[in-house]
This record gives C-alpha cells, structure tokens and sequence, in this order.
C-alpha cells in the first residue's frame, strides 16, 4: 500500500516554525525518525519512507497554505494514492496547543488550506490530523496569531507532541483511520 502525508504549511524562512506550519514541522519529525529527506520536487518537497512495508510519501507543499489542494492532487496521481491513503497534518485554532485529533472527514473550519484541497479534489471526505496551536490572541489578531511563532512554554512539550503526530500517523498507515482514531483521540 502506498500513502501520501501531507503537511500543511507556507515555504519560505519568514514562516520557519510558526503555528500554521506545523504540519511542515510534523512531517520533518516524521522524516527525520525513518532517516528520510526532502527534495524538492514539482508542488513540494517530498521525502519517500518505508513503514513495516507500507510506503510512504511525504509531502511539504510549495504552492503555499491557499493553494495546497494543486500539490495534493498532482501527488495522489502521480503516486497512484487513493484517497484513503491520503493523510493531511493541519494546524487548528479551535484546539488547545498541542491537542491531537484524528478525523477520517470534516469541514474546513475557515482553514484556507483544508478549503482549497477541498475544492480541488471535490469532497471534503479525506482524513486530517489537527494539531491544536490554541487561540490565544486578541479580537482581530488571527492572521497575526497562526503566522507568529510558538511561545516558549510551547517548546517545552513540542518535541514530544510532534513525536505523538508521528505515531498516529504510522498508526494510520498500518492500521487504519478507526483503530488509529480510537487509540489516540481519547487522549
């Protein structure tokens, strides 16, 4: 069987390590653990993975946050991936910092880049992970809040939530989206 991860985020150093990267952040840890490397590639970077014989792509989109749904489409068809085999890594506001949930389907909830996938693949019906970055900001500040980076108090657990998202997202490889859920959305 063959996956796509996709994490969500922009490219370029000024968005290095902010909230709405992180799911460039996710697949890095992930990558790192299976001693993959990104190369740069038409729409993204990927990094090719091997996990107990299911293969993996990874995939850090280059078309930015509101144009990611370009990316995944030409890599599902590029790799022949099904769209249950397609993962996407996701900040979300609505979670507290560090929160992990795993959903087969869902809206966009405003995220521009859940709403572009959405649009361009023609159905909201692929699994997201959500990585909670928390809402901690003023009335009007949002844009400011999910491209400003991570507090200090944030860093302390970073390492261990992003080594989580990795789990879940090996455990959806091998398992499947319901067990994967089960096991780790009650926590």
């Amino acid at each position: 069987m063959k996956y796509l991860i996709v994490g969500l985020g922009n490219i370029g150093p000024e968005y290095h390590e902010t909230r709405h990267n992180i799911g460039f952040m996710v697949t890095d840890a992930l990558a790192k653990s299976l001693g993959a490397s990104f190369t740069d590639h038409r729409y993204g970077f990927t990094a090719n993975a091997s996990i107990k014989g299911q293969q993996i792509t990874l995939l850090k989109p280059s078309t930015f946050m509101n144009l990611s749904g370009n990316a995944v489409r030409y890599w599902m068809q590029k790799e022949n991936i099904p769209l249950e085999n397609v993962l996407i890594v996701v900040d979300d506001l609505a979670l507290p910092f560090g929160t992990l949930r795993l959903k087969s389907k869902g809206s966009d909830a405003g995220h521009n880049g859940l709403k572009h996938i959405a649009a361009t693949l023609g159905t909201e019906n692929y699994a997201r992970l959500r990585f909670g970055i928390g809402n901690d900001f003023p009335r009007g500040g949002q844009v400011d809040y999910v491209l400003g980076h991570f507090t200090d108090e944030n860093w302390q657990t970073m390492n261990e939530r992003l080594e989580t998202a990795g789990e879940i997202i090996k455990s959806f490889c091998l398992a499947g989206i319901d067990i994967t859920m089960n096991q780790f959305n009650k926590k």
